[in-house]
Order: structure tokens, then C-alpha cells, then sequence
């Protein structure tokens, strides 16, 4: 594979199994993997306990981290300096090595990078409902909350950010149904997309993304 840096940004929908798809992603890949290490990065810029940002993104409940809002409940100021802070690490990053980063706008921080590739991943309500129950051990009346709630949020938060929701096809080279395929599939199907488009010479990206 070619020694060209690049760098994937992966949105997903609460239940799609994402994360995980993510993480097995870099793996394969050899490249490293940006997720909640950046809430570490952060509190170290901002000298700030991370616990403190923890608690801005997540409520704790039975050992799951239910992400109701992706950077907590506070507006203004405090949570406009994370973000900030959060953006500037971003980049960083992706200036620095290869990689994979997971939520957090990267998408829309990232989009007019070369060499960058934005993905989104889905499932159909059925599956994912499927999937909080048994893979995340939530009750019915659970499931359905948090699916409904977290995907909320985190389109709020995007909008906010970004502009635009995290699904939106302007902004995404790839939505992957990750219920067709299974993890380990979607996972071999990905990797061989990305390494044909950074195996492809292709010119310095013209397009640029809205900012709000």
C-alpha cells in the first residue's frame, strides 16, 4: 500500500456498530485509531481533569457510556472552547500520521484535507434495536430511548458545528448499511476502498465545506 498519508473520519448512528467497525478498521489498516483519546488531549490542552469533559460528554449508567450529548449539556462559552480546543487536536492529527477519528465533526474539520475520505455508517431501526439489546444489554424501552436520543443529539451538535447533519451526502464519500455486510465484511470491504483511493493519483480536493 502506498506510503501517502491519509486520514478517515467515521460518523455513525447510535446501534450501527461503528465504533467497533472503526476500531478493526485501523487495525487492518495499520494506522492508528482517534476516538475518546482526543477527551484526554483535550483536558491536557484546556488543564482540565478529564474527568470534567467526560461529564460534559457522558452519562455513566451500569458500566455504559450512554453518549446523549456529545459535548455535554453546557452552551457557550465552556463548550465552544472545547470544541475549539477539540479541532485544533484534529488537525494536529491529521497532519501528523495517518489515521482514523471517529466523530467529533471531523468530518467537516477535515473535509477540504487531501487525501481525506468521510464515512458514514448506518443500519436499519431494526437492527440496531436489535443490537442495543443484545450487544449492549439495554432493556426494550431502553433501546428505543437511547436510539432515538443519541442520534438526536449528536445531529444537534453536528448542526451546530458543522452546518449540516452527519448522514448528509454532500459531505460524505461513502454511507455504508453496516447490516448488510456484518462487522468483519464491512471491516475487508472498507479497507479495500481505501486503499484504492489512496492507491489512485488524484488531484488536490477543490471542494470545500460550508462553515457555520
Amino acid at each position: 500500500m502506498s506510503e501517502k498519508k491519509y486520514v478517515v473520519t467515521i460518523a455513525r448512528q447510535f446501534g450501527s456498530l461503528g465504533r467497533p467497525i472503526a476500531r478493526k478498521l485501523s487495525e487492518k489498516l495499520g494506522i492508528k485509531y482517534y476516538d475518546r483519546d482526543i477527551l484526554d488531549l483535550t483536558a491536557k490542552k484546556l488543564n482540565m481533569p478529564a474527568s470534567d469533559i467526560v461529564e460534559l460528554e457522558e452519562s455513566v449508567q451500569g458500566g455504559f457510556f450512554r453518549m446523549k450529548y456529545p459535548l455535554g449539556l453546557e452552551s457557550g462559552k465552556i463548550q465552544d472552547r472545547i470544541f475549539e480546543t477539540q479541532k485544533s487536536i484534529i488537525k494536529d492529527l491529521a497532519e501528523k500520521e495517518s489515521c482514523i477519528i471517529v466523530g467529533r465533526c471531523a468530518d467537516s474539520i477535515l473535509y477540504d484535507y487531501d487525501n481525506s475520505l468521510h464515512i458514514f455508517i448506518y443500519a436499519p431501526n431494526e437492527v440496531r434495536f436489535e443490537t442495543c439489546k443484545k450487544e449492549f444489554g439495554m432493556e426494550a424501552s431502553e433501546a428505543k430511548r437511547m436510539m432515538l436520543e443519541v442520534d438526536k443529539a449528536r445531529e444537534r451538535y453536528h448542526l451546530q458545528y458543522a452546518g449540516f447533519l452527519p448522514s448528509d451526502i454532500r459531505y460524505k464519500d461513502l454511507l455504508v448499511d453496516s447490516s448488510v455486510l456484518g462487522i468483519d465484511k464491512t471491516v475487508d470491504m472498507l479497507e479495500e476502498y481505501i486503499k484504492a483511493f489512496i492507491e489512485t493519483d488524484k488531484p488536490k480536493k477543490s471542494r470545500k465545506c460550508i462553515q457555520f
